[in-house]
């Protein structure tokens, strides 16, 4: 396997592995006033935020952990492949902005709702938390469909298209589809990480979704195939992806909630490297002619600066790996709402005295 190749398989696996983990946490913020709805615990607004609160615990110590897949593999792309980053980065850019708008929008929701306890307060945040989680996995989404259903790049791999371009019937699936997964993949995960009515929620929303969820793969699975027409091995990916959707939802229905979250991990992991491995050797296909394709061989780094990159990466990526592990090894337990502390609670202890010890974590209080 030569460098540039290993390299591709590199910043496939970091975008997956973004997809993978941080494509809960968008379903969770899609989610979190869906499933933490509850009659019986209602604010003067009539909302229900000790259970939104829960759901946004379950993501609190981990969703920024997890965004920094989506930076490395951005990094990654400009050391290994300047070509390719240049003309992706420069053709996608208004794509670009909005994703980093979104993903800014829902950090800033996830750090800043808990900060103050009034509706008007908690309501603008949601909006930007549920927004940012759907617009970011939509546009991911749409930018890994056009890289193999093509754009328009020119002899000097310059992007020669304009924004209408981006939005092609296939990319636009392709970021459908994305959005579905997410949904599915963070409705397992909070059955995993809840109890309760949380749960209960969680479960039933997952098992009415995944048929609907179930179908978008199928097609999307069937599309990629016929519009690339490549065969064998690289059905291979195709076929897991929809193997693995209709798995997580009959484990689902089960009530197997871990099997359950590994079926949609693997759903979301199969669907990604469908893409990458029918682009593969090209790294961006063109709308003008295979001529104008890019490759890894046209787009990549000198063979010493891969070198360098590959010792650096065998030395760093165990390391992190096994703080990320670490880390949900950590906060591996179920949350109730009893784990909670609202602001209300806050304030009532430190009026009283210290606080009683609720199991939750800093990171997780933040997250509420």
């Amino acid at each position: 396997m030569t460098l540039t190749a290993f390299w591709f398989i590199v910043i496939a696996v970091l975008w997956t592995g973004f997809l993978v983990l941080e494509g809960f946490d968008f379903g969770v913020g899609m989610l979190a006033g869906i499933v933490g709805r509850n009659k019986a615990d209602r604010n003067k607004a009539g909302r229900d935020d000790t259970g939104r609160r829960v759901a946004l615990a379950t993501i609190g110590p981990v969703w920024d952990a997890n965004e920094v897949w989506l930076i490395v593999a951005a990094a990654g792309m400009f050391a290994a492949f300047p070509s390719w980053y240049a003309t992706m980065f420069s053709g996608f850019y208004p794509a670009f902005v909005l994703l980093l708008v979104a993903l800014i929008g829902r950090g800033l929701s996830l750090e800043f709702r808990g900060k103050h306890d009034t509706a008007r307060w908690h309501r603008s945040w949601d909006v930007a938390l549920t927004g940012g989680s759907l617009i970011a996995p939509f546009l991911v989404g749409v930018t890994l469909g056009d890289l193999l259903h093509g754009v328009p790049i020119g002899a000097d791999q310059e992007y020669a298209g304009n924004l209408t371009d981006l939005l092609s019937p296939y990319a636009l699936f392709t970021g459908i589809t994305v959005v579905a997964l997410c949904l599915l993949h963070g409705a397992a995960f909070l059955a995993l990480k809840t109890v309760g009515d949380v749960r209960e929620r969680a479960v039933g929303l997952a098992s009415r979704i995944s048929p609907v969820v179930a179908g978008a793969v199928v097609a999307f699975a069937v599309w990629t195939q016929v519009s690339t027409g490549h065969g064998g091995a690289a059905a291979i990916p195709a076929a897991v992806t929809v193997t693995a959707v209709a798995a997580a939802g009959w484990l689902i229905r089960q009530g197997r909630d871990g099997a359950a979250f590994a079926a949609t991990s693997l759903t979301m992991a199969a669907a990604v490297s469908s893409i990458f491995v029918n682009l593969y050797p090209r790294v961006m296909v063109s709308t003008l002619g295979s001529a104008t394709d890019l490759t890894v061989t046209d787009t990549s780094s000198s063979s010493y600066s891969l070198r360098v990159m590959t010792v650096v990466a065998a030395v760093l990526f165990p390391v992190v790996l096994l703080y990320q592990g670490w880390t949900y090894h950590v906060f591996r337990r179920r949350i109730s709402r009893a784990d909670v502390v609202t602001p209300a609670r806050r304030t009532q202890a430190s009026a009283t005295g210290p606080p009683a010890a609720t199991g939750n974590s800093d990171s997780q209080q933040e997250a509420t």
